[in-house]
């Protein structure tokens, strides 16, 4: 069944860190092999994205929003984890990001190609 969207109030919001905390609690794989099965899930959650986008574009009906919302929250579930396994939380993730490209804006090199521009 599908959860309904509700109106975010201060009430319901939920910390990255939080939601990291929530998503570890359901995390099922061989930590032996954590960095294989993580890389490999985001990969496939990720073409899961895809494939719902895919489909519309080949007017399959409408746009599949709540699929691909789905899709998001697995995709960010392994993100999630990955950066769990590697010592990171959710949060110290999109500061570093948001650093990034406030400098690149900064710069003027929002557009091109390279992970150092």
């Amino acid at each position: 069944p599908y959860i309904t969207r509700t109106t975010t109030t201060k009430e319901n919001k939920m910390k990255l860190n939080e939601y990291q905390k929530a998503a570890k609690s359901t995390a099922i794989y061989p930590k032996e092999r954590a960095i294989e099965y993580l890389s490999c899930g985001l990969a496939s959650e990720a073409g899961e994205v895809t494939g719902k986008v895919a489909k519309f574009y080949r007017k399959d009906g409408d746009f599949p929003t709540r699929d691909v919302i789905e899709e998001l929250g697995d995709v960010l579930w392994f993100v999630s984890q990955f950066a769990y396994e590697l010592g990171y939380t959710l949060e110290e993730v999109a500061k570093i990001n948001k650093e990034k490209l406030q400098s690149r804006k900064k710069r003027g090199t929002l557009k091109g190609n390279g992970d150092t521009r």
